[in-house]
C-alpha cells in the first residue's frame, strides 16, 4: 500500500467520479454531484496511488441513524491490489453506529453480504419513451372517481411540504439534498396535488443516456402514469429511465404496461432490518448513488 492515500474529494474529484461513474453504465445525471455534495460535503472519498485518482466511494450520512454508501469503483488498471477494500474500510468506518443501505449491482452483491448487508428489494431500471395510456394529461381522478388532482411545478409548493412528503419515503431527513435535487437548472421537477396535498412527486434530469426520472412517489397508478407522462414532455426525445423497486408489484406493472424495458438491476441492502418507508407510493427511487 505504499504511496496509496485517502483523502476528501474536491469538486474536481466529484466530475471525476461522475465520469467514472458512467464508464461503468450507471448513466448519472449530469448535475447530479452538485445536489450530491450538500447533501454530506465530507461524505466523498477518493484513493490515490502516487496521487493519481485511482478509487472513490461516497459514504454519506443522513441525520443521526443513517447512512449510504455509492460510487464504490476502482479503476481497471488498480483493481485487484487491495485499493478497493482500503477505501470500502474508510467508507463503512465512517457509517460506523448506524444503519447502512447500498444498491449493490449483481456481480458485488455477495462481497456486499460478506460485509453483513442484506438483500431488502430489487430496484430495477426500465427505460424507453412511455406509450401514451391516457393518464397523461395532468388530472384525473382518485380510485371510485374521487376530486381532479392537478400536475404542478414542485417550485410553487412550500418548500418544507416537499420535504414532510420526502421523508414518508426515504429513512432520514435530506432537506438541502432535496432542495438542490429538484431545484438545478435542467431539471424538472413536479408535484400531484389534490385538495392542497401532495399525492406525488417527480423529479427528471439529463444524463448522457436516457433522461432519469427520480423520485418517482405516487398515491396511485394514475399519478404515477400523470407524473411519468409529463415529466418525459421535459426530455430532448421523450426517452426515459427510472429504477423500478420490485417490491410495489405496481410500480412494475405501471412501466411495463407504458412499454418501458428492464435494463439494469441493482439490490437494496442494509445491515439490519430494512427501514419502513412506504414502498407502496414508490414507482421510482431517487438515486442509485444516495438513496
Amino acid at each position: 500500500m505504499t504511496g496509496f492515500e485517502i483523502g476528501g474529494a474536491s469538486a474536481a474529484d466529484m466530475e471525476l467520479i461522475r465520469r467514472w461513474a458512467d464508464e461503468e453504465g450507471w448513466n448519472p445525471g449530469d448535475s447530479d454531484r452538485f445536489a450530491f455534495a450538500v447533501a454530506d460535503p465530507a461524505g466523498f472519498l477518493v484513493g490515490r496511488v502516487d496521487g493519481e485518482p485511482a478509487a472513490c466511494i461516497s459514504a454519506v450520512r443522513y441525520g443521526s441513524d443513517f447512512g449510504f454508501i455509492g460510487f464504490y469503483i476502482a479503476r481497471p488498471a488498480f483493481r485487484g491490489r487491495g485499493y478497493g477494500i482500503r477505501l470500502w474500510q474508510a467508507g463503512m468506518e465512517r457509517l460506523d453506529g448506524r444503519l447502512v443501505g447500498l444498491d449493490g449491482v449483481v456481480d458485488q452483491q455477495d462481497n456486499y453480504r460478506r460485509s453483513g448487508f442484506r438483500s431488502a428489494w430489487n430496484n430495477v431500471r426500465h427505460e424507453g419513451v412511455p406509450r401514451p395510456n391516457g393518464s397523461g394529461g395532468g388530472a384525473g381522478g382518485g380510485a371510485g372517481g374521487g376530486a381532479a388532482f392537478e400536475v404542478v411545478d414542485a417550485a410553487s409548493l412550500p418548500f418544507a411540504l416537499l420535504a414532510a412528503y420526502d421523508r414518508r419515503f426515504f429513512p432520514g431527513p435530506r432537506d438541502a439534498f432535496l432542495s438542490a435535487w429538484t431545484g438545478l437548472p435542467g431539471r424538472t421537477a413536479l408535484a400531484a396535488v389534490r385538495d392542497g396535498r401532495i399525492e406525488g412527486l417527480g423529479v427528471v434530469r439529463p444524463c448522457s443516456g436516457a433522461s432519469r426520472i427520480g423520485p418517482l412517489y405516487a398515491s396511485t397508478p394514475a399519478v404515477a402514469a400523470a407524473l411519468l407522462h409529463r415529466l418525459a414532455e421535459h426530455t430532448p426525445d421523450g426517452a426515459v429511465a427510472v429504477d423500478v423497486p420490485d417490491a410495489n408489484p405496481s410500480a412494475t406493472a405501471l412501466v411495463a404496461g407504458l412499454g418501458l424495458e428492464p435494463t439494469f438491476e441493482a439490490a437494496r441492502m442494509y445491515t439490519g432490518p430494512a427501514p419502513e418507508v412506504e414502498l407502496a407510493g414508490m414507482y421510482g427511487v431517487t438515486s442509485l448513488e444516495l438513496g
